[in-house]
C-alpha cells in the first residue's frame, strides 16, 4: 500500500556523481538544522500515534540540485517484544522507502515518496527474511501478538548511495543484502552471502555471521562510480558472540561492482559494544567518512560521555583480509578469526593494518545547541568543510512490549527527522 504524506509529487530526474571536488559550494544558504514538516499519522499502536517519519537513517544530497535531498527510512515501525528475540511491527506492510525532500529555509518538504519494489514491481515489506536468505533469528509479531511469516522480500533498509545514473543501493541488516533498483524503486539486483538474487552474485560468507539487526548500517560508492563501500555497524559474531566480547573489530566492504570481486579491512570502534557505526560517506576513492555513534540520548548532564562522532578515515594502507577460499568464518589468524584478534596491537602482531581514522567532527561539542537524538545514522559531505547528519526518529514511536511516544529526554519534544548542517574545524580536502 503506496502512503502519500504530500498531495504533490515530482518527477525524479536522474543526476550524475560528483568528484570531491565539486563539492565546493557556498553553504550559507544551508541553516544549522531543518527538520521534516508536517509527517502525517501512519497508523495506531496500542493507542499511541506512529508517524510517517522514520525518514533519516540514510542520507544522499542530490548531485544537481543541492537542496534536494533523499533520506531512507529503515524496516518500519517495530519495538522489542516480550517474548526473546521478538519484534513487534505496528504497521506490518510497511513499505520501506525513500523520501525526496527539499530545503525551504528551516524545513524539509517531502515532494515524492519512493516506495522500494522487488524485481516484479510489487512492494518490500519489513519483515524478516526466511532461513537461507538472510534470516536474523528474530520473530516477527504483529500489535495483537500474532506471528507474522517471514518474507524472501523483506529489507531492513539502513545505508544509501547514488549511482551515476541516478539508481540508488541500499544495504541492509538483514543478510546484509546489498540491493541495487532504479530511480523508480524497483529492484534491479540483490546481492547477499547466499546468492539468492538475481545473477546469483555474492558477497563473502563471513558476512552472514553479523549479529541481528546489526548489519551493514552504511553504504557509499566512491566518486569513480565503480565501487560500493559499506561498513558493519557491529563486531560479526564470529564465530560466536561470546568468543568476540570486548573486540573492537567491525568490518568495511569493498565491493567492484563490475566485476563482484571485493576487498576486506578493519575498522576499530572507540569502544566495545557500542551501537557503533551509523553510516560512511566517499570523499575519495579511498577516504571516508565514518559516523560512529553510541545508542544514549545526549542532555545537558551527560552530553560529555555521549558518543556521536565522525572520522575521517583512509583505507589504502590498510590490510586485505580477505579471504581467498571464502570460509564461513572468513580468513583466520593463528586459527583465530579476526574479530577474535580484538584490538590494534594484537592485529598487528598477526600482521594487519587496520584503516586508519583521525577525528573529523564531534556532534556533542561542534553545534552550538544541544544535540538531542539517540540515532544520528545519516551522513552527506555538502562540501570540503560542511557535512549533513540525520537521524533516524523511529517514527515517533519507543517501547518495549508497548509503544509509546519517543519523547527526547532533552526537549520534551517528539523525536522529528533533522538534518543538522555541521561546519568542520578542519577542510576534508
Amino acid at each position: 500500500m503506496k502512503i502519500n504524506l504530500f498531495a504533490a509529487s515530482f518527477v525524479f530526474t536522474a543526476s550524475i556523481v560528483i568528484s570531491c571536488t565539486d563539492h565546493d559550494i557556498p553553504t550559507d544558504e544551508f541553516p544549522e538544522k531543518a527538520q521534516a514538516s508536517n509527517p502525517v499519522v501512519l497508523t495506531e499502536a496500542h493507542g499511541v500515534k506512529v508517524y510517517n517519519g522514520g525518514f533519516g537513517s540514510a542520507l544522499v544530497q542530490d548531485p544537481s540540485d543541492k537542496k534536494v535531498f533523499y533520506l531512507l527510512t529503515d524496516r518500519g515501525p517495530n519495538i522489542d517484544g516480550t517474548v526473546a528475540n521478538s519484534k513487534v511491527f505496528a504497521k506490518p506492510d510497511f513499505v520501506p522507502q525513500i523520501g525526496k525532500f527539499r530545503l525551504v529555509g528551516e524545513e524539509l518538504v517531502l515532494e515524492q515518496t519512493i516506495l522500494l519494489k522487488n524485481e516484479n514491481g510489487v512492494n518490500l515489506n519489513g519483515l524478516p527474511n526466511p532461513v537461507g536468505q538472510g534470516f536474523s533469528g528474530e520473530l516477527a509479531l504483529d500489535a495483537m501478538g500474532n506471528t507474522l511469516a517471514n518474507s524472501s522480500d523483506g529489507l531492513d533498509s539502513e545505508g544509501m548511495a547514488m549511482a551515476p545514473d541516478g539508481s540508488f543501493w541500499i544495504s541492509d541488516e538483514y543478510g546484509p543484502h546489498l540491493v541495487h533498483f532504479d530511480a523508480s524503486g524497483k529492484t534491479i539486483e540483490r546481492i547477499n552471502p547466499f546468492g539468492t538474487g538475481k545473477g546469483g552474485r555474492k558477497i563473502p560468507a563471513v558476512f552472514a555471521l553479523r549479529r541481528p539487526n546489526r548489519g551493514m548500517e552504511g553504504l557509499a560508492i566512491t566518486p569513480d562510480g565503480k565501487t560500493l563501500v559499506g561498513i558493519m555497524q557491529f563486531p560479526l559474531y564470529n564465530p560466536t558472540s561470546a568468543a568476540i566480547a570486548g573486540t573492537l573489530v567491525t568490518r568495511i566492504l569493498a565491493y567492484d561492482i563490475a566485476s563482484g570481486s571485493s576487498k576486506q579491512y578493519v575498522y576499530l570502534i572507540d569502544k566495545a559494544n557500542l551501537q557503533a557505526n551509523s553510516e560512511i560517506a566517499a570523499i575519495s576513492n579511498t577516504s571516508f567518512l565514518v559516523l560512529e555513534r553510541d545508542g544514549e540520548y545526549a542532555t545537558n548532564a551527560n552530553k560529555a560521555t555521549v558518543i556521536k562522532k565522525i572520522y575521517k578515515i583512509d583505507i589504502s594502507g590498510a590490510t586485505d583480509i580477505s579471504d581467498p577460499a571464502n570460509g564461513v568464518g572468513g580468513k583466520l589468524f593463528g586459527g583465530l578469526t579476526v574479530e577474535q584478534l580484538k584490538d590494534a596491537a594484537t592485529l598487528q602482531s598477526n600482521g594487519i593494518t587496520p584503516v586508519t581514522k583521525t577525528l573529523a567532527a564531534d556532534l556533542m561539542t561542534d553545534i552550538s545547541t544541544l544535540y538531542p537524538h539517540d540515532k544520528a545514522e545519516g551522513l552527506a559531505i555538502i562540501n570540503s568543510t560542511t557535512i549533513a547528519v540525520s537521524n533516524d526518529d523511529d517514527f515517533g514511536v519507543t517501547g518495549a512490549g508497548t509503544y509509546m511516544a519517543k519523547i527526547l529526554p532533552a526537549t520534551a519534544a517528539l523525536d522529528r527527522n533533522t538534518i543538522y548542517f555541521i561546519k568542520l574545524k578542519q577542510p576534508l580536502w
